[in-house]
């Protein structure tokens, strides 16, 4: 898949430089259709102690002590795809047409391969090959934050944009590290699974956004302002 990926990129990254950005913000909709999905439970769903994965269960009962019933498993599953195929092809578009330096292209290609977990997820879901779904959910949860802290060491980007995807990867996988213990600090098992999942998901709609405008500013023709012409100056030639 990343081999498809990358020969779709060498196909497209030169004419649409803000495709990689672009597809980095549709990212958004994975919290927009965790929350359509979540409206539809009935007893309600909880964002302390159901999980991410028990939206798309899809099988009502209980799962590791937690009643799940999700109606709409199908739409969230989806997301979790779409999620992963943007994060792919938005990583091998972003790292041909900005990065630069060994370090910047590993921390993409680490964001690619985190993408292939996430449409594992999606694919299986926890109800269904269990080893399989948690093997998806456990290389984001781990390469995706690691690649948090390389871009933010390698990548060109302001200061306070570094400062927030370091910050970011570091208390994602202190997090994980609490998730794995079962120490979930007050916030519940699902509370502290989004400690862990939602902040590279946010960092790619933050680092899409910029890159977007930064690709506009620099596609913007300069206007070169000139003084007024030797000819109606009054001087000869």
């Amino acid at each position: 898949m990343l081999v498809k990926s990358r020969r779709w990129a060498q196909q497209h990254s030169a004419h649409y430089p803000k495709l990689g950005p672009v597809l980095y913000v549709t990212s958004i909709q994975y919290f927009a259709i965790q929350l359509i999905v979540a409206l539809q439970w009935s007893p309600p769903y909880s964002l302390s102690r159901n999980t991410i994965s028990d939206l798309g269960s899809t099988a009502c009962g209980t799962w590791n002590g937690r009643y799940v019933c999700s109606p709409l498993h199908s739409l969230m599953n989806a997301s979790f795809v779409v999620l992963g195929i943007t994060m792919i092809l938005g990583s091998v578009l972003i790292s041909r047409n900005f990065a630069s330096g060994r370090a910047a292209a590993a921390g993409f290609a680490a964001m690619a391969i985190s993408g292939v977990g996430v449409i594992m997820v999606g694919f299986f879901p926890e109800n269904s090959e269990s080893t399989l779904h948690e093997l998806g959910a456990a290389i984001p949860f781990v390469l995706g934050n690691a690649s948090l802290i390389i871009l933010a060491l390698s990548f060109k980007m302001p200061a306070v944009l570094r400062a927030y995807f370091f910050l970011s990867g570091v208390m994602a996988l202190l997090g994980l590290a609490a998730f794995v213990g079962s120490h979930y600090l007050g916030l519940g098992e699902g509370g502290m699974e989004r400690v862990v999942a939602y902040p590279q998901t946010v960092c790619l709609v933050v680092i899409g956004c910029y890159l977007a405008a930064r690709s506009s500013a620099l596609a913007r023709p300069r206007t070169i302002s000139t003084g007024p012409s030797r000819a109606g100056s009054g001087f000869p030639g």
